[in-house]
């Protein structure tokens, strides 16, 4: 399933975020390319372990500790550090499944890839072509986000980013380890948890809520790998 995050960056933020990116140090996006990843990567990345990188990076973070929709959706157990890349004129990413187990960066933790995420920073009429495009069970979804909105879809689903034509695409990436590792499972429960607080928002019978919650809640229980 793809989730779509509406606004989880305000327009101020954005605003902000473009003037610290637009000073920052763009390098190769080769540097962090993988054995297989390298023949089709053709972007720009700033360093990961630079300040604006961290301070960004961190902001995203908060943002997503308090968005209810985004927990739902992922009930996450580890989070990367976000990331920053541009797709300039020609540039672009060839199709590639993200590596399955990471390094987190100044830890000895690893994590298991069960999610990416990209969140746009630049508005779709701000340039021509670079689609995320994602192989799902019902064919191709090309995604093209308003700035500040995010997409996060399976990380084993193959995927890529059709060449930039004109102007220019920020955004941020990063990966998540939920903690139910099972994409059919994660998808019942985030379909259980909005239904529930969808029948919440209509003031149905307190007990069959309180049943449903903790039917809820028990299959996090047996499912759940913390």
């Amino acid at each position: 399933m793809l989730i779509t995050i509406k606004a989880l960056l305000s327009p101020l933020e954005v605003k902000q975020f473009r003037e610290h990116l637009d000073k920052a140090h763009w390098q190769d996006g080769q540097i962090t390319a993988g054995s297989l990843s390298s023949s089709v990567k053709n972007n720009q990345q700033i360093d990961p372990e630079s300040e604006v990188a961290i301070s960004l990076g961190n902001h995203i973070l908060k943002k997503l500790g308090h968005h209810a929709a985004f927990i739902s959706a992922a009930l996450p157990d580890k989070i990367y550090p976000p990331k920053f890349n541009r797709y300039a004129q020609g540039e672009s990413y060839g199709p590639h499944i993200d590596g399955s187990i990471m390094m987190i960066p100044n830890s000895q933790q690893s994590l298991r890839s069960d999610l990416s995420v990209t969140l746009f920073l630049t508005e779709p009429d701000e340039y021509e072509g670079g689609e995320l495009t994602i192989e799902t069970e019902f064919g191709q979804q090309q995604v093209k986000l308003a700035s500040g909105d995010m997409i996060m879809y399976p990380s084993s689903s193959l995927h890529h980013v059709t060449p930039v034509i004109s102007g220019v695409r920020t955004s941020a990436f990063f990966w998540i380890q939920s903690m139910i590792n099972s994409t059919e499972k994660r998808d019942l429960l985030y379909d259980l948890d909005q239904s529930i607080q969808t029948l919440m928002k209509c003031g149905s019978d307190q007990k069959a809520l309180t049943q449903l919650t903790g039917v809820y809640h028990n299959l996090i229980r047996q499912w759940g790998q913390v």
